[in-house]
């Protein structure tokens, strides 16, 4: 068995399409400007862990984000569907995550990859009640399934289902997201 993946998913910073919750706040293209700081923090990190990985894409055709973002960048539509069925495409073992959560470090990425070695699923739980990351060693689509995303109840529901399976759950340290103003408060580098 290979190490895992790390499947980073991305959407194209348009404006008016990306973070639009951020959009009250700071308008369309402030809202894409942060959006871009998070994406690009996000693949800076993973550049810096080391761990292979490729960015899952929608919003634009892949080769808009390699001339963004790095022509030797691995870049994969994320195809039709929503987001269960764009997650369930990534084959295991892998390290799934989005692109904003500006607290995630080489270190976290190192710890999830590390805890797949020896445990079958790792989760890093956001502040809102999602997460940030999931890592898995086997086909996880159940994982996906039906799931009432953007809900505070992902992460605990996301545990239940691989605990209903025989899997223990390791856990991260908790961070958080960028999905409202309020969540750069502690980030004041990714404002527009």
């Amino acid at each position: 068995m290979h190490g895992p993946t790390l499947s980073i998913f991305a959407r194209w910073p348009e404006p008016g399409k990306a973070k639009t919750r951020l959009i009250p706040e700071f308008g369309e293209e402030g809202a894409a400007a942060i959006y871009s700081r998070l994406l690009a923090h996000t693949v800076g990190v993973a550049r810096a862990s080391g761990i292979p990985f490729e960015l899952r894409v929608t919003g634009a055709h892949p080769d808009a984000f390699k001339s963004g973002l790095g022509e030797d960048l691995t870049v994969v539509d994320q195809g039709d569907g929503d987001l269960s069925d764009k997650l369930a495409r990534v084959e295991a073992p892998a390290i799934v995550i989005g692109s904003d959560c500006p607290g995630l470090t080489p270190q976290l990425l190192w710890a999830a990859h590390d805890t797949l070695a020896k445990e079958e699923m790792v989760i890093g739980p956001a502040r809102d009640g999602g997460y940030y990351l999931l890592g898995f060693n086997s086909d996880a689509g159940f994982a996906f399934k039906d799931m009432p995303w953007s809900t505070e109840r992902v992460f605990e529901e996301t545990v239940r289902r691989f605990v209903r399976r025989g899997m223990r759950a390791a856990v991260l340290p908790e961070l958080s997201d960028i999905d409202t103003a309020a969540d750069l408060e502690d980030w004041p580098d990714f404002l527009p």
